[in-house]
């Protein structure tokens, strides 16, 4: 099996425990800050295990390295909570696909702070997106029983894909650093940072609310990581982009078939629209063919 094959099984593996994600969360019945909290928490003790497997631990890392990995962690974990937050709101399928803006946000952060040109064809696209939103917004009053908050929850995973931005950023910054080395640093951030917010005193009681958090840290976390880490190294960056976009496409399938939550046509186009543009956005399409110089 060539690296190309093995690549492409890979992300497509790591992509589709990702779509899974929101069924994991809302099934363990448990608050968001808890949840997280321990995907952290389970997630750390994998990544541990993994680091210290790869020989990882060996070398200490520089204290710019870890601040920035810190930094870029704090940033993953309010995007997790943000994202998990939005599921019982929006639910899994409109959550995930506003949170597909991400590649916006990269380009609005790449156009205000490292002078990167908006071209025509990313404005196009970010129109298209844009236009998505604004049908998906424009079905809450028929939208039903998707939620508690509807609107909220779209704002919640609008804020999740600007954190989700604000920790690439950084992470950009970081090249060089083994990239298990980096997620073990942001999920022992996560710890750190909602260990005052879970609920400690009140631990689940049952096995299967700790099988749901313990998948969520150790599956989703940590294999989920070395799956994606392992093809990244081995595909092209366009190949990469298009496996990426199992995640949303299994998200949306677990949310109809687990919860049978049915989209209206706006929704459906909204959220067809957003994916594309944000496919167009990270494969590179262009929409305008250039003129030869004369």
């Amino acid at each position: 099996m060539n690296d190309t094959v093995r690549g492409t099984i890979e992300m497509s593996a790591a992509m589709a425990i990702l779509g899974t994600i929101g069924w994991f969360v809302i099934m363990s019945g448990q608050p968001i800050m808890d949840v997280v909290f321990w995907r952290c928490a389970f997630g750390a003790l994998t990544l541990l295990v993994i680091c210290a497997g790869l020989g990882l631990l060996r070398n200490g890392l520089p204290l710019r390295v870890i601040g920035l990995a810190a930094l870029g962690g704090a940033a993953i974990v309010i995007n997790w909570v943000l994202l998990f937050s939005a599921f019982s709101r929006a639910s899994i399928s409109i959550a995930t696909a506003v949170y597909n803006t991400q590649p916006f946000m990269l380009v609005g952060f790449g156009a205000l702070f490292f002078a990167e040109r908006l071209t025509l064809t990313k404005l196009t696209w970010l129109t298209i997106a844009f236009a998505g939103m604004v049908l998906i917004v424009g079905a809450a009053p028929d939208a039903g029983d998707v939620g508690t908050n509807y609107f909220a929850g779209i704002l919640m995973a609008l804020a999740a894909a600007f954190f989700w931005a604000v920790a690439a950023i950084v992470t950009k910054k970081l090249k060089g650093t083994p990239p298990h080395l980096i997620a073990l640093i942001q999920v022992c951030v996560g710890v750190v940072m909602l260990a005052p917010f879970a609920n400690l005193s009140h631990l689940p009681a049952d096995p299967w609310s700790w099988a749901m958090l313990a998948t969520l840290g150790i599956v989703h976390t940590g294999l989920m990581y070395i799956l994606m880490y392992g093809a990244i190294q081995k595909l092209p960056t366009h190949l990469q982009g298009s496996l990426s976009f199992i995640y949303p496409v299994v998200a949306i399938l677990v949310d109809v078939t687990a919860f049978g939550h049915r989209l209206h046509l706006s929704e459906i186009v909204g959220a067809a629209a957003i994916l594309i543009a944000a496919a167009g956005m990270n494969l590179g399409w262009t929409l305008w063919r250039s003129r030869a110089p004369a």
